[in-house]
């Protein structure tokens, strides 16, 4: 049987991404001469035939969206999916809710079966340890629009909704600074995503300003989870050379290394300062209570969804980046008495 080309065939032979070549073909105002010219010159070559029928089956408005996220159960996702709903409901619009329990697998397996001339866009926080994107690139070349949130990719051209990881960080690490901890650890999540790195670098930035070490073994990635911040501080405190302070990628695993300190009778604010990220309401309740910084996840998810329907409404709306800030919420954990 006869193979047909497709756009994925244009973009390799030129070593340019798919949704380049589908916006070129389709003449938009975002892809020079020159790109479109030498799209149009391979796409001839080729003997390309766009699969019209395919495509109108996708401009088919649905009402219809699709939400992939790695969690529903914790705190933070699902306060997004509530700022979600609240958004698609008022405008008519019905949610498709994927959970990918933080499998890359799982992520392509989802996408690879999206039935996808029955969704009007999607709205995705990536898995962690995702290297891959070139199956939202596909999405995307069908005309499907994408808007990420929280967890995003930094390889494609689409909008998206994030928090303000860098400076929060900053601001966390600098509370510590100033509140007399001078051995600050960083209990990080997974290396490969952007927020991890971006709450990496405002650690850094402030031991930088304050001209403090930078200690390599006091930088741990990991995942997520209560046990994996036990584990962190774990290794943290069983050596010689102990951090008087840590500051968490998030409240879960502050409140692991909480555990683990109380544990092991060492006392959380007095001798070790502790600051999360999210203000899960445990860390309200908790004690001692944990200091954090506030993401405004409500926030997040509505203003994803506006988006998401904008680009749904609007053929050509220019992608965008909205970046909320958060805000520091001092508790008892990294004050010392």
């Amino acid at each position: 049987m006869k193979r047909f080309i497709t756009i994925k065939d244009i973009a390799k032979e030129l070593n340019i991404s798919v949704s380049t070549v589908s916006r070129a073909l389709r003449d938009t105002y975002d892809v020079n001469k020159e790109t479109r010219d030498k799209v149009l010159e391979i796409a001839s070559r080729l003997n390309y035939k766009p699969n019209f029928n395919a495509t109108g089956l996708a401009k088919r408005s649905s009402h219809n969206i699709a939400v992939i996220l790695p969690f529903i159960t914790n705190y933070y996702f699902s306060t997004v999916i509530t700022g979600i709903q609240e958004v698609a409901y008022e405008k008519g619009y019905n949610i498709v809710l994927y959970v990918t329990n933080d499998s890359p697998e799982r992520e392509l397996n989802i996408i690879n079966n999206l039935p996808i001339t029955s969704l009007d866009g999607l709205l995705v926080s990536i898995a962690s340890n995702s290297d891959s994107y070139e199956h939202f690139e596909e999405i995307i070349a069908n005309e499907t629009p994408i808007v990420f949130f929280d967890r995003v990719t930094n390889h494609l051209e689409t909008s998206r909704v994030i928090q303000d990881d860098y400076n929060g960080a900053f601001e966390a690490v600098e509370h510590l600074i100033e509140n007399g901890y001078t051995k600050i650890a960083h209990i990080a999540g997974p290396a490969s995503l952007t927020f991890t790195q971006n709450r990496l670098k405002g650690y850094l930035a402030a031991l930088e300003k304050h001209h403090l070490e930078v200690r390599e073994e006091w930088i741990i990635h990991s995942g997520f989870s209560q046990k994996d911040g036990v584990e962190d501080a774990s290794f943290l405190f069983t050596g010689e050379n102990r951090p008087d302070a840590i500051f968490a990628v998030n409240d879960r695993k502050a409140i692991g290394a909480m555990t683990y300190l109380k544990s092991n009778g060492i006392k959380i604010g007095q001798e070790v300062g502790i600051v999360g990220f999210t203000n899960d309401p445990s860390s309200e309740i908790i004690s001692p209570s944990l200091t954090t910084i506030a993401e405004p996840a409500f926030e997040i998810g509505r203003k994803s969804c506006e988006l998401l329907l904008r680009h749904i409404e609007k053929k050509y709306f220019q992608p965008q980046e909205i970046v909320f800030p958060g805000k520091l919420i001092v508790r008892e954990s990294s004050v010392k008495v």
